[in-house]
């Protein structure tokens, strides 16, 4: 399948530098995100790989997709160090390079924000994934605080998408998982980082859900 072109060159040497730098904090994260997983994987918006140390050997196989060149350069030599056989495939969330329930599981890892089309994006999550498969999310969501969130609305509304490759700050990505039709098992809430100052994009979600 042909997937829609995303670039953004700037933004992603950018972002490649500052998930190394966080790596410390966000690292357990990923962990506990990926703790348990067998099988055939599906991850989607991998950006530079860093979650493929963090698979467990129970996973046989996992297919990674990402659409920004940069970044999925990254991620295929990310996939040479991996604990399991990662392949490495371009690709946007809307219209994902898998037939119909061929995954154990989907993996969407700090992407959700940025997609194109959310809705979309989660139909085909929905759609890759086996019946009594799960999907695994790490993301940071809209901000349960009044006052933030008219934060988040403002800057996804005037600067923010365009100096983020596309990143939204106000989405409600637990919501849009629900109305894929996957039933939520675990939702815990995370600070990123952790700190009493909050930024936009600080709450965060990890969590699981089963296609029924």
């Amino acid at each position: 399948m042909g997937s829609r072109a995303v670039r953004h060159p700037v933004f992603a040497r950018l972002y490649a530098r500052a998930s190394h730098a966080m790596e410390a904090e966000v690292g357990p994260h990923r962990d506990r995100l990926l703790a348990g997983l067998s099988g055939a994987v599906l991850e989607v918006g991998a950006g530079n790989g860093l979650n493929f140390a963090h698979y467990p050997t129970g996973v046989t196989r996992v297919l990674a997709v990402e659409p920004e060149p940069y970044l999925r350069n990254l991620a295929r030599e990310a996939a040479a160090r991996a604990p399991c056989p990662v392949d490495v495939a371009d690709g946007v969330a809307e219209r994902l390079p898998a037939d119909d329930g061929t995954f154990d599981a989907a993996v969407a890892s700090l992407v959700l924000c940025s997609v194109h089309d959310p809705e979309a994006a989660m139909s085909e999550l929905y759609r890759v994934v086996r019946p009594g498969g799960e999907l695994r999310f790490y993301e940071h969501v809209r901000a349960e605080s009044p006052r933030l969130r008219r934060v988040q609305r403002t800057l996804d509304a005037t600067v923010w998408p365009r100096f983020t490759g596309g990143c939204h700050a106000h989405r409600d990505t637990v919501t849009a998982i629900t109305r894929a039709g996957f039933s939520i098992d675990r939702l815990d809430g995370v600070r990123v980082p952790d700190t009493r100052i909050s930024v936009p994009t600080s709450p965060h979600v990890i969590g699981s859900a089963t296609h029924p």
